[in-house]
């Protein structure tokens, strides 16, 4: 048998490697004319950097031989050997090396350094290249396109669209008070591919389902307080993500948020699910779209919770908090959101103040908390304006189901004025619940809310739950 016979083993072993997911290296040992181990890469499979198919067939032959060295031998392998394997060779005092395919990148044969040359060593391994070259490099070539084609069908299958980005799973990691696994849906048609989060807790055939909104610049994040006690109830409870904020993918470009997008998505979302039982809660921007849902499809909603919201109806001027708040925005679009919940609510610890900022790790990630001040109607002709004073209609003449309402009076943007207003848009709304103590971000209070809103509908207290 001559090189290339043994050269054709050493392939038949790469052959193997690949068929198994390694790198497809080859590589047999052979003394004397007689092949007496063979080998090929295996680092994947024994989580060992160094069982390259040089190091893998010199342990087989050693202790085949009962002898670390390995005089008289020859060594076959189908890719030029790197530096820790042409140590090792030299160490094995192994008589020649051939090589078939060279590695531009770490061969240590000639193509990056060469080893084997270098004349104050003490022991010299005559080396020997390019033998079965094409065919050597054949399985690798191979290889690495399937390793090609199965990363851009991995990458196709999570890319985003080019005008959004998503913030990294890592920024949600441990977040205080937030234990639930995520939920994503992205075939809505206004989604038009994009990923949008939601929460949902409690069992999936229960007769009673939260929809929790959250506004601008939260997210599902703000229901941690309230969720529990829903669930503890024997209640689903679904908090969604809008676009642009917590979770889900967040266009890049301040323009891509409207507010029939916001609306649209909103309802495919509860038509895809086919939410019934619908216990709507609402703050924020979670009020301003959402009270403009039960219009379409009265028949899924059956309460309202309300909390510190109202109906853009451009009618009225927008309260001056609501354009000192605007402004601040437009100042500061930098603003940090955990110092702005750490302002309004005190008993917040640092953690669940930062966890606020989770979603929005740069300026790219923000163009929701940018958008959204401005879309709020401020006269008749704006976007959404309409459509919420169709819903004010409803909800004053034609809404059948229950309410109630919570107000944060420390709240400068949508307080007691403003919400009392809101209160005389719902048909059979009792008298508001006061919170002295609470802000615009009321849920921050959320266990004792939920704790209401569930007697008050249910004429019930959740298993476990303070009365």
């Amino acid at each position: 048998m001559n090189d290339e016979d043994f050269m054709q083993q050493a392939i038949a072993q790469a052959n193997m490697a690949l068929a198994v997911g390694e790198v497809p290296v080859g590589a047999v040992l052979v003394r004397d004319g007689v092949v007496i181990a063979q080998a090929h890469n295996a680092p994947i499979a024994q989580h060992d950097p160094s069982a390259h198919a040089e190091m893998q067939v010199i342990r087989q032959a050693a202790a085949a031989i009962g002898n670390y060295r390995l005089d008289g031998c020859t060594l076959y392998v189908t890719l030029e050997p790197c530096t820790m394997c042409a140590g090792a060779i030299l160490n094995a005092r192994l008589s020649k090396v051939v090589w078939g395919a060279a590695e531009p990148k770490t061969g240590a044969c000639g193509s990056v350094m060469d080893v084997f040359a270098q004349p104050q060593l003490n022991h010299h391994t005559s080396s020997q290249g390019h033998v079965l070259a094409e065919e050597c490099a054949l399985p690798l070539q191979t290889f690495f396109k399937q390793q090609r084609h199965a990363q851009k069908t991995k990458a196709a299958a999570t890319r985003l669209r080019d005008d959004a980005v998503r913030a990294p799973d890592s920024a949600f990691n441990n977040l205080p008070g937030y234990p639930w696994q995520p939920n994503y849906i992205s075939d809505l048609p206004s989604l038009n591919g994009l990923r949008m989060h939601y929460l949902d807790e409690g069992p999936v055939d229960a007769d009673v389902t939260w929809l929790c909104l959250h506004g601008n610049p939260a997210w599902s994040y703000l229901y941690r307080q309230m969720i529990p006690v829903f669930v503890s109830a024997g209640h689903r409870v679904i908090a969604p993500d809008m676009p642009g904020f917590g979770k889900s993918d967040k266009p890049k470009k301040d323009s891509a948020h409207t507010f029939e997008w916001h609306r649209n998505v909103l309802l495919e979302f509860v038509e895809a699910l086919d939410l019934r039982g619908i216990q709507l809660v609402v703050q924020d921007w979670g009020g301003i779209l959402g009270l403009t849902l039960p219009m379409a499809q009265p028949w899924r909603y059956e309460s309202l919770l309300v909390m510190n919201t109202t109906l853009a109806t451009g009618e009225q001027p927008l309260s001056d908090g609501f354009n000192a708040w605007k402004k601040m925005c437009a100042d500061k679009p930098l603003f940090d959101v955990g110092k702005l919940f750490a302002r309004g609510n005190p008993q917040m610890s640092a953690d669940e103040c930062a966890a606020y900022n989770a979603p929005f790790p740069d300026a790219g990630h923000r163009a929701a908390l940018r958008a959204f001040p401005p879309m709020v109607p401020s006269g008749v002709d704006s976007p959404g304006a309409a459509v919420s004073r169709d819903a004010a209609r409803f909800l004053k003449h034609d809404w059948q189901g229950q309410s109630v309402m919570f107000i944060g009076q420390q709240d400068p943007v949508l307080g007691e004025t403003v919400m009392r207003e809101l209160q005389k848009n719902i048909r059979h709304c009792p008298e508001p619940v006061l919170l002295p103590q609470a802000g615009h971000f009321v849920q921050e209070h959320g266990r004792v809310i939920a704790l209401q809103a569930e007697r008050t509908f249910f004429n019930s207290n959740p298993a476990g739950a303070m009365p």
